[in-house]
C-alpha cells in the first residue's frame, strides 16, 4: 500500500487550506486518543453495600455496568463498601484500601451510621476531612456522596449533622453530591420495609443522582494526570 506524503499534498494546499489540514489533523489525532483508564474506589455503609437486595442490583454496580457501556474495559470499580460502618470504620480502613486498589477516584459514602447513632457531627466531620486528605494525599480524587437525617433527631443535631458536607465540600474544594437518596427516601415503593434502605427499584434513581458528578470527574481528567498505570 502506497501511503500519502503529507509534506507534498500540504505544499500544493493555499495557506489558508494548510491551516484548515493541520488543524483537522490535530483534532483527529486528539479525537483517537484512548480513553484514560480510571480506577474508582467506592468507601461506604450499608447504602452502597447493597444491604437487603441482590449485591448486583446496588448502585455500584449499575455504575460499573453504565461505565463498561460508555468505554468498554476502560474503567474499573471496586466497592469497599460494608454494612453498619461508620466514618470512623471507613477511616480505619480506608489506608489499606487506598494502598491496595490505588484508586484515581474515591468516592466515599458514610455518615448515615454516624447520624443514626446519634454521634457528634463535628467528630464525623473530622473523620470524613481525614479521609479526604489521605485520599488526596494518595493523588485520588474525592466525591462526596452526601446523606441527610430525618428530623426525628431534632432541628439542632438534623442541621448540624446536614452541615457536615457541604463545609467539607468547600474546604477541600471537592464535588459533593448533596442526598444521594434523593428521590428515593421518601417514596414507599422505592424503600425496603426497614424505610431506611433502598429496595432495588431506587438503585438507578441513586445512581442518577450521582452519575452527572462521576461523568464530569471522567471528563476533566487533566490530560497531565499520571494514572496509576504500574498498580492497575
Amino acid at each position: 500500500m502506497r501511503y500519502l506524503n503529507w509534506m507534498k499534498v500540504s505544499r500544493r494546499i493555499a495557506p489558508k487550506g494548510r491551516r484548515r489540514l493541520m488543524m483537522l489533523v490535530v483534532v483527529l489525532a486528539a479525537a483517537l486518543q484512548p480513553v484514560q483508564a480510571e480506577t474508582l474506589l467506592v468507601v461506604g455503609d450499608s447504602l452502597s453495600a447493597a444491604r437487603g437486595i441482590d449485591r448486583d442490583e446496588g448502585w455500584v454496580n449499575l455504575l460499573r455496568q453504565r461505565l463498561d457501556a460508555e468505554a468498554p474495559g476502560q474503567h474499573r470499580v471496586v466497592n469497599a463498601s460494608i454494612s453498619g460502618d461508620t466514618t470512623a470504620a471507613g477511616l480505619e480502613r480506608l489506608p489499606d484500601a487506598l494502598g491496595t486498589y490505588h484508586p484515581d477516584i474515591v468516592l466515599l459514602e458514610l455518615g448515615g451510621n454516624d447520624g443514626l447513632q446519634g454521634l457528634p457531627p463535628q467528630r464525623m466531620q473530622d473523620n470524613l476531612a481525614q479521609m479526604i486528605e489521605k485520599s488526596q494525599a494518595s493523588g485520588a480524587r474525592v466525591v462526596l456522596l452526601g446523606i441527610l437525617i430525618p428530623p426525628n433527631y431534632g432541628k439542632t443535631y438534623t442541621r448540624a449533622f446536614a452541615n457536615v458536607f457541604p463545609t467539607l465540600a468547600s474546604r477541600y474544594d471537592v464535588p459533593l453530591v448533596p442526598f444521594i437518596l434523593d428521590g428515593v427516601a421518601l417514596n414507599a415503593d422505592l424503600m425496603q420495609d426497614d424505610r431506611i434502605h433502598p429496595n432495588a427499584k431506587g438503585q438507578p434513581i441513586m445512581l442518577d443522582n450521582i452519575w452527572p458528578t462521576v461523568a464530569s470527574m471522567l471528563e476533566t481528567a487533566s490530560p497531565g494526570d499520571t494514572p496509576h498505570a504500574s498498580h492497575h
